[in-house]
């Protein structure tokens, strides 16, 4: 019976470490490759081919979002668990909207890891228990988090890097983009939710759970 591949993505190489060694108490798991960030783990699954990666969403470069997107967009059999610290349910739907088949928090049992590379591999989706909520209820239209629900996934990664405080010309550096593209996104965005400015921007981030204090 073969062992199932794994490809493993943090940007903390202790992290990676710990995941592998929990993963490898599993006779029929193999680690073949690990990457730190995006660009690299996009490069190294065209080479290894791996079963499922296990990937974290906050790195260095075009982050774990957009680095989800295009595997998938490469490979639309890919199969990609999200293993990441934040637990707001914006993360989790963007996330299995980009194309992730799973969701867990470091913060979890150490055999939910094992057990969801199991279900993903068996073809459902996974998602860590309560992380998921139902029955939000209707939103009204001032309303944040529906406002962010309706962001384009780029809009919503600018969204998240101008939050975490990155000047305009960072994120044209990390997401690939013209600084005039990333400035006209930063101008929709604020319109949509009816700000002037990053600060403001950034207390509705923080408010929301998109970003830790």
């Amino acid at each position: 019976m073969s062992r199932i591949k794994i490809m493993l993505v943090d940007d903390h190489a202790v992290v990676r470490a710990g995941f592998k060694m929990l993963l490898t108490t599993d006779d029929r798991m193999d680690v073949v490759g690990e990457a730190e960030r995006g660009e690299q783990a996009i490069q190294m699954y065209q080479e290894l081919k791996p079963d499922i990666v296990v990937m974290d969403l906050s790195m260095p470069g075009i982050g774990g979002l957009e680095t989800i997107r295009r595997i998938v967009q490469r490979d639309t059999a890919a199969l990609i668990l999200v293993f990441s610290i934040y637990q707001e349910q914006v993360y989790v739907s963007r996330a299995l909207s980009a194309g992730a088949k799973g969701y867990i928090t470091k913060n979890t049992a150490p055999e939910i890891l094992i057990e969801a590379i199991g279900a993903i591999l068996q073809g459902n989706t996974y998602v860590e228990a309560g992380l998921l909520k139902e029955g939000r209820g209707e939103h009204n239209p001032g309303d944040y988090q529906a406002v962010i629900a309706t962001f384009s996934p780029r809009e919503f990664d600018v969204f998240n890097l101008l939050a975490h405080g990155l000047t305009v010309h960072h994120i044209a550096d990390q997401l690939c983009l013209g600084s005039k593209t990333v400035a006209n996104y930063a101008t929709q965005i604020k319109k949509k939710l009816q700000v002037n400015t990053t600060a403001e921007l950034a207390h509705i981030a923080v408010s929301l759970g998109v970003v830790m204090r």
